[in-house]
């Protein structure tokens, strides 16, 4: 499923003058005021992914998507307060005068449904190109001007043919407009999709009589737009999974981290020495930095500890503390499970932070046959780390913590030999701030924590 990462997923046909004309007339209708509240009801129903995401909604819906929601709500949307359709309105309210070359759009427009149609192999030099429905293997045949020269066999339509003005049984048809090209592949996931829902809606109901694929798409297409939205979804979250997040230096980032704190740091750090798939590596110290001298750092790479392999994960094991990053949240499971099952209660977590750097990726990023690189600025680790380590020690001073014999920092506070063992703790935590470990800049303020248990 690459819908989210083709080139070109969408296009607008051109339309019949009098058909559009005709459209024209139904927008207008459907911006009234009294139809307002109807027209959000239809978009609400049509976009419904989009809407339901709100501000946090990783795509926009394409401009096709949003046409063929307009032309659900002219030929299909069935007002709820008991106006009539858009069409009769247009058809049977006279209020302006309707050219007959238009108006013999209308029943035409009226009796036409959302549709999936595949491409057929075509004659060079022929008018007309003929197009199957996937739905009910009804033939369509649409001037072969109207889709433009790279419309290939196999192809599939998702869009919304409309017979030409006659007979109703011809198989002449023009596009109304947009359209959405896809893959055989993907129509036909669409097509089941919407076709598993079919069945569910007919079994609550306890009956099958939502009749054949016609008079369902007629008034079920909006379920055909919300599965191709959720299909997008989908497909671009597949898309940014394969991501590759890289370092300045071109070193793979590791933008999922834990924390743990613990008491043992012999024990920890040695067994991490022995631990399987696990290899030590000297950790890197910003000049001029001092420190008790607990520090070691272990790397495991996508082959193991294999010399020139690839590093996945790193786990830093300080006097009181053990950061863990990783290159993915499946990673981050698979080691925290291993260092449960080699430490147990030794190790006490304090926090994880799993999301990606917030990053705007292109359309044609997305286009791209390689992976795409994101290179994550150290600035931006910086402001990653500081939320994690904000979000890890905002409840630090009043959590139990082994360094101070299994109580609170806060607690401890309460005598001076506790404040000078709680002050020398924070002092020994900024100097092996994460941070620092990582870019050699700090990325928290101790000061935070200092005052926040009384110390300043």
């Amino acid at each position: 499923m690459k819908l989210a990462n083709e080139r070109v997923v969408g296009r607008s046909v051109p339309v019949t003058k009098e058909l559009d004309s005709i459209l024209m007339r139904l927008d207008r209708l459907s911006m009234t005021p009294e139809f307002a509240q109807q027209r959000r009801i239809a978009f609400t129903r049509a976009l419904q992914v989009y809407v339901e995401l709100g501000n946090q909604a990783p795509l926009s819906p394409l401009p096709e998507e949003v046409d063929l929601a307009d032309l659900l709500l002219y030929a299909d949307f069935y007002p709820e307060d008991g106006q009539l359709t858009l069409i009769e309105q247009l058809r049977d309210v006279i209020t302006e005068h309707i050219p007959e070359e238009e108006r013999v759009w209308l029943d035409p427009l009226k009796h036409s449904y959302m549709d999936l149609v595949e491409l057929l192999p075509q004659e060079i030099g022929q008018a007309r190109r003929t197009l199957r429905s996937i739905g009910n293997g009804r033939i369509y045949e649409v001037p072969a001007d109207s889709l433009g020269p790279d419309a290939e066999s196999g192809q599939v339509l998702f869009s919304r043919l409309v017979r030409e003005p006659g007979d109703p049984e011809s198989p002449l048809a023009v596009p109304a407009g947009p359209v959405l090209m896809l893959s055989a592949e993907d129509a036909r996931a669409l097509y089941d999709t919407t076709g598993e829902e079919r069945r569910e809606m007919e079994v609550v109901g306890g009956s099958f009589e939502l009749g054949d694929w016609p008079e369902f798409a007629k008034r079920f297409g909006h379920l055909l737009l919300r599965n191709f939205a959720r299909m997008r979804v989908a497909a671009l979250v597949e898309a940014v999974s394969e991501i590759r997040y890289r370092t300045t230096a071109g070193a793979p980032y590791f933008y999922v981290m834990a924390l743990y704190e613990h008491h043992e740091f012999t024990f920890i750090a040695g067994g991490m020495a022995e631990l399987e798939g696990w290899k030590e590596e000297a950790p890197v110290r910003s000049a001029g930095a001092t420190g008790s001298g607990k520090l070691r750092r272990f790397v495991q790479g996508n082959n193991g500890a294999e010399a020139g392999a690839t590093p996945s994960a790193r786990v830093t094991v300080t006097a009181t503390e053990l950061f863990l990053e990783c290159d993915s949240r499946e990673r981050l499971d698979t080691v925290k499970h291993s260092l449960a099952a080699a430490f147990g209660f030794s190790l006490h977590f304090r926090g994880e932070a799993v999301q990606p750097p917030m990053r705007q990726v292109t359309q044609a990023e997305l286009s791209a046959a390689e992976p795409l690189t994101v290179v994550v600025t150290d600035e931006e680790d910086r402001t990653l780390m500081n939320a994690f380590l904000e979000t890890v020690y905002l409840e630090w001073a009043d959590r139990e913590s082994p360094a101070v014999g299994g109580e609170t920092p806060r607690h401890v506070m309460t005598t001076q030999t506790g404040r000078s063992q709680v002050a020398a703790l924070i002092d020994e935590m900024e100097r092996n701030d994460f941070g620092l470990l990582r870019t050699g800049i700090a990325a928290f303020d101790y000061n935070k924590l200092r005052a926040h248990v009384g110390l300043c």
